[in-house]
């Protein structure tokens, strides 16, 4: 880099109080220059850093510095008082005592009462008499007010609560700063890491030791600061006018920092909702403008209302391991509600009341218990029909779990827009018409086709495709009117349109996607481009 007085103008101000403090041969460090030139907490390691870029500083060497300070116990025995300076207050006050009933008065465990009485022991402040009561073991003339005015002891207490003073004042020291006593002193009760039942911790951290750049490598400090009092550039200029000092006056008469007219500007980035989501608020309110209720629940479920109320056999395939996450902990509800437990049973086993002959099987009221994570959104559907008015309409953004392959149209968890609508005159023409609604309107698909479906709840069911532009044709959701089986035995007696549609896919023609896992990216940038072009 080259160094003109143009550059050196656009040097920062706390670049160029480091440049004129000090000489050639000093080295300098990020806590040495901040308590020098009195700079705030991290402007040093930001200077140090930009003049290394330029070539105007460079590393020295690195230096590991091991420090301590207090924990919340060392805290406590600032304002309280060392176990010793309790020890040696309490006898002072109330005569000789037990080590129990020392540590039962002062609220202290009997080791750390224990740990102090053998310092103050071997100290000779304190001892133990024949009844294994501690007392006073200094003589009168090296007692003030009861207390050890010198020797050992004295020495001992006053180490102590002269560290604790001096930690408590500055934040933490360098273990360099300590004396010999009190580096002594310290060994005995600080701990590394945690320092659990210590009032001091000893932590260390690499401190990075720089000097000026030297003649014959780029550009030696002395030029630079040459340059700097040639340009009459003191570190001290103003960086900001603000009208206050406009309306004051105080500006005339201030040097102020040059601006460089060519650096870009500071990129504004407001925050916004994410489109995925926005997406999702808008397929609520669009349902909700027609007049749908919506319903939600819990993620975990039981078999019998992911599965069983929806009159899907206890042997279906769907119900193994691998389609379907099972908990562990616990790994059954209590119980199901009755009448429902009784009524879909029958239904299972020979049709109940709905003119069915059901699947002619032992209904299993154990295995119905069984909790897993919700694998379809249709159980909300399932769970509503019981508490449905007639007649009516429902819906859910419902989050479901399956174990499936990821690729660009599966995801072992996926949301699914999930709705009934119950009523006498309901029938497949509704149905489609809420099909045809949710592919054209709000996914936003230009090819639409119905296929046949089978799902054991509903009859006759239908598959709603769609025609991607880059994927293809690829299934939507299913639907189809709820069977009596499902219905009767939760109390229904009309006809119930059901459907359940992949929201996620939706979102992929709508946010013009090629890949589900896009929904739920981690790169902002591309979300942040995604929202500004209007996607």
């Amino acid at each position: 880099m080259t160094f003109d007085m143009d550059t050196v103008k656009n040097l920062h101000p706390l670049e160029i109080q480091i440049i004129l403090a000090y000489k050639k041969d000093d080295e300098l460090w990020v806590e040495k220059v901040e308590r020098d030139l009195g700079l705030k907490s991290g402007n040093g390691n930001q200077a140090l850093s930009w003049l290394a870029g330029k070539g105007i500083v460079r590393e020295l060497r690195r230096e590991t510095e091991v420090f301590f300070e207090l924990t919340d116990l060392g805290r406590e025995w600032k304002e309280k008082g060392s176990p010793a300076e309790r020890i040696v207050e309490l006898i002072r006050l109330k005569g000789n005592l037990t080590l129990p009933e020392i540590a039962g008065n002062l609220g202290m465990d009997n080791k750390d009462a224990g740990s102090a009485f053998g310092i103050l022991s071997k100290s000779g402040v304190l001892a133990m008499d024949g009844e294994k009561r501690v007392r006073m073991a200094l003589s009168a003339e090296n007692l003030k007010d009861g207390r050890p005015a010198k020797g050992e002891g004295a020495a001992y207490l006053a180490l102590i609560r002269g560290l604790l003073d001096k930690v408590a004042g500055e934040g933490r020291i360098a273990a360099a700063e300590l004396s010999g006593a009190e580096e002594e002193a310290m060994a005995g009760i600080a701990k590394k890491r945690a320092a659990a039942g210590a009032p001091f911790r000893e932590a260390d951290r690499e401190r990075v030791i720089y000097g000026f750049t030297v003649e014959g490598e780029k550009v030696p400090a002395g030029e630079i600061a040459a340059l700097l009092e040639k340009a009459g550039i003191t570190g001290g200029e103003t960086g900001v006018l603000t009208p206050e000092m406009i309306a004051e006056g105080s500006w005339k008469g201030r040097a102020f920092r040059a601006y460089n007219v060519k650096v870009p500007p500071v990129r504004l980035i407001p925050g916004r909702t994410n489109p995925y989501a926005d997406f999702l608020e808008n397929v609520k309110d669009k349902l909700a403008s027609l007049g749908f209720e919506e319903f939600d629940g819990p993620l975990v479920e039981t078999e019998f209302w992911n599965s069983d109320a929806l009159f899907m056999p206890q042997f279906h395939s769907a119900r193994d391991i691998h389609d379907v996450y099972r908990l562990s902990d616990p790994e059954t509800a209590a119980s199901i509600e009755e009448p429902w437990l009784s009524n879909v049973a029958a239904a299972h086993e020979n049709g109940g009341g709905t003119g069915s002959r059901g699947w002619n099987y032992a209904f299993d009221r154990d295995f119905t218990r069984r909790l897993i994570l919700r694998s379809q959104g249709t159980v909300l559907s399932a769970k509503t029909l019981p508490r449905a008015k007639v007649p009516g309409k429902y819906f859910g953004i419902v989050r479901c779990f399956r174990y499936d392959k990821v690729d660009a149209t599966h995801l072992p968890d996926f949301y699914q827009t999930e709705g009934i609508v119950l009523g006498e005159e309901v029938n497949l023409r509704t149905l489609l018409g809420m099909l045809e609604m949710f592919a054209v309107e709000v996914a936003g698909a230009k090819e639409v086709k119905y296929v046949p479906g089978y799902f054991p709840f509903t009859e006759p069911s239908v598959e709603v495709h769609i025609r991607h532009p880059v994927l293809g044709w690829f299934e939507l959701g299913g639907s189809g009117i709820f069977r009596p089986e499902v219905t009767s035995p939760l109390g229904v007696n009309v006809p119930v349109a059901a459907w359940g549609i992949g929201i996620d896919r939706m979102a992929l023609m709508a946010l013009g996607l090629n890949d589900l896992r896009e929904l739920f990216s981690y790169d902002l940038e591309n979300v942040r481009l995604r929202r500004t072009s209007g996607q």
